[in-house]
């Protein structure tokens, strides 16, 4: 099948034109290799570029030897495309989990500034529901590493994801709406992420698994009207100049993970 990567993504930065936001994309290194021209134009048009990794393998599936080697492989692949240097990682569908937690390691040893994998929530192939649910700093063994949780609402004992993509289709719009206003209305750091082709509704359907095809294909032909809404009523801006202003401001708690998943406060 074709690509659509390229007018989706397009369509998706002539969006961000029109209100002002400015984003970072997660950019897979097999997608740099490519679309070189794509991810120098994403850049140029004032967006931040970090790694997702090469192929969108999961991490705890790949191995610590394995994810060192794609994250090299990805890093490369990006910076020659864009011709900067890339400071933040998001795990493909946000695979750092209690049992891969050793990835953070490698992030810090591989020079990256800032990780933004971990979702605080249960779900049956990611999260780890009892993380801090806002920015953070971690003192690791190969040094600091900031991070970026996925945005979650608390309710009651539970944190309701709030960080978009899937979120942003099922969800019910208004209550989304009311969940994002009240955690900016309370100063709370936020994400808001989507894929370029959850904008595509009219991209060519595969036969999958009823799971999947709920998952993938569940109102697609909404996500951008959503999307336009909140991007009007709010101001978005890269992860890194988010997390360099709350460092900058002495916001950024700072913590010592255990072995475990316990985060203990150092100051």
């Amino acid at each position: 099948m074709p690509s659509r990567v390229v007018a989706s993504t397009r369509r998706l930065l002539d969006l961000f034109e029109r209100h002002g936001a400015r984003a970072t994309f997660f950019v897979l290194g097999w997608v740099a290799e490519r679309n070189g021209p794509l991810i120098r134009e994403i850049a140029d048009r004032g967006h931040e570029i970090a790694c997702h990794g090469h192929e969108h393998d999961l991490v705890y599936d790949l191995g610590p030897d394995r994810f060192r080697a794609d994250l090299r492989r990805a890093r490369a692949a990006i910076e020659g495309a864009v011709g900067v240097g890339v400071r933040g990682y998001r795990a493909p569908s946000y695979s750092i989990t209690r049992k891969s937690l050793w990835a953070l390691e490698i992030l810090a040893e591989e020079g990256f500034h800032y990780d933004s994998s971990i979702f605080p929530i249960r779900h049956h192939r990611y999260g780890i529901p009892d993380f801090v649910r806002h920015p953070v700093a971690l003192e690791l063994r190969a040094g600091r590493l900031l991070e970026f949780p996925l945005t979650t609402l608390r309710v009651g004992r539970s944190n309701l994801p709030l960080a978009g993509g899937a979120y942003l289709r099922f969800v019910p719009a208004a209550l989304f709406r009311r969940g994002f206003a009240r955690l900016v209305r309370e100063r709370r750091p936020t994400v808001l992420y989507l894929h370029p082709w959850e904008i595509d509704p009219d991209q060519p359907r595969q036969a999958v698994g009823w799971r999947v095809r709920v998952n993938h294909y569940f109102n697609l032909s909404r996500v951008e009207a959503r999307l336009d809404r909140l991007l009007a009523a709010h101001g978005f801006a890269p992860l890194a100049e988010v997390l360099d202003g709350l460092d900058a401001a002495g916001e950024m708690p700072v913590r010592t993970p255990s072995p475990g998943i316990e985060l203990h406060r150092t100051s």
